[in-house]
């Protein structure tokens, strides 16, 4: 049975999902809430996966983890603790490129890079509005910001 999100978080996936694929190379494709079975005991669905397109292709409920070079978590309020805290260490501990949490919430992004054993290296908090920019090694990828919806109930928490 899937969880319900919000339609804040169904947008932001829709949102983002377009504008990565519109800047992608071909060999490279978007993947949402399928399994990545980090060890026996944690499996995590991210909101969006970017691997390679052949994996895609295969239309598959669970990929290794191995395969993803950028993943993107939108925030709910169920999940904030999963998202900024146990997520960021198994996405680096597997050398996950691109870390990006988008948070209506919060109305932010949070970018995480610099993979290693303990965690990500670096990290950037930019609030909505300006167009966010990774240096990934997919290339330079460009997700607008301004127009992702944030939680009018929750634009005052900081």
């Amino acid at each position: 049975m899937a969880s319900p999100v919000t339609s804040h978080h169904g947008r932001t996936i829709h949102e983002v999902w377009t504008a990565l694929e519109s800047q992608l190379d071909s060999q490279w494709g978007v993947v949402s809430d399928v399994a990545f079975a980090f060890d026996a005991d944690n499996e995590f669905c991210p909101d969006l996966a970017v691997i390679p397109a052949s994996e895609a292709a295969r239309n598959r409920i669970a990929y290794a983890p191995d395969l993803i070079e950028l993943v993107v978590e939108v925030v709910s309020g169920g999940t904030v603790r999963r998202d900024y805290e146990i997520k960021p260490r198994w996405y680096a501990s597997r050398a996950i490129a691109d870390f990006v949490i988008l948070d209506p919430l919060r109305g932010h992004a949070v970018t995480m890079w610099n993979a290693g054993p303990e965690g990500y290296g670096s990290r950037d908090t930019i609030p909505y509005g300006p167009d966010l920019t990774l240096d990934s090694p997919l290339g330079k990828l460009t997700i607008p910001t301004a127009g992702l919806p944030v939680d009018p109930k929750a634009r005052t928490r900081p």
